[in-house]
């Protein structure tokens, strides 16, 4: 029954990166028209349109967000967003998931691709995690950002959980700017994008729900830069269990096979 509902799959795919591109180049000249208003202001205008954009596109590759708060959120505090990353359509959920003045940070590689480029340019913060002076200039320009008002949004994980666990090793960064400003940790967590696009293949797509966790705040005015470890650990712990609680999708090791019979003997 899979195989034969593969060929579907591959035609949903397609249909859907169609959707996508169209809907990019319907936004593209007027998030030329925003890059004019500078950095602050017309970022903000690209993230808005960012939020059309896939306002528009999850509406017509049937896929529906479901945003689940455990705590009440306040749109109008600053905070460092903290996301697992487990698939390609994450990038496309940013806009979706966080509805005020916000600034991602992702891979610099990206900036690269035609039109695409130049929207992800605009609308965040790009990291060349390959140079040390890079990521230094990064870390301050999300500094500037929160002195600004604006919350950002990190990884921290880094690049794609290809793991057989629910999340894998967190970098230090985001932990040690919440400290260094002050600023509260939210993690948000992204519980089907495994489901909805698995990182093995591009053309296995599939429509249906996707939920958003929004977990506590963690306020870090008790922390001073010596417990970058311990909020590391304590955001990893919060996540770990709540992706697990809610049955979130990840890549499961696989059973190996005769394990079940010599369990049996």
């Amino acid at each position: 029954m899979k195989q034969l509902l593969k060929p579907l799959q591959w035609i949903y795919s397609i249909y859907a990166f169609i959707i996508f591109i169209a809907v990019m180049l319907l936004i593209f000249p007027f998030a030329i028209l925003a890059s004019f208003f500078g950095g602050i202001r017309g970022g903000n205008m690209v993230m808005r349109l960012c939020m059309l954009w896939a306002d528009l596109w999850f509406f017509l590759i049937f896929i529906w967000h479901k945003k689940i708060y455990e705590s009440p959120h306040d749109k109008s505090k600053q905070y460092i967003f903290l996301t697992n990353h487990i698939s390609y359509i994450d990038a496309a959920m940013i806009p979706k998931a966080y509805r005020q003045p916000v600034r991602p940070l992702g891979k610099i590689e990206m900036s690269k691709v035609p039109v695409f480029g130049f929207i992800y340019r605009n609308a965040i913060v790009t990291v060349d995690r390959s140079s040390a002076i890079n990521r230094a200039n990064s870390v301050r320009v999300l500094k500037s950002l929160i002195n600004k008002g604006i919350s950002v949004l990190v990884f921290p994980e880094g690049t794609f959980n290809m793991g057989t666990t629910p999340l894998k090793e967190f970098y230090d960064g985001a932990f040690r700017v919440s400290i260094e400003t002050q600023t509260p940790v939210k993690p948000v967590l992204f519980l089907d994008a495994y489901r909805r696009m698995p990182y093995e293949s591009l053309f296995s797509m599939s429509p249906g729900q996707s939920r958003i966790v929004y977990l506590d705040e963690i306020i870090v005015s008790s922390y001073t830069l010596k417990d970058v470890g311990r909020l590391k650990d304590e955001v990893y712990a919060s996540m770990e269990k709540k992706l697990i609680e809610y049955d979130a999708a990840w890549r499961k090791p696989q059973t190996p096979k005769g394990a079940l019979d010599s369990d049996i003997n």
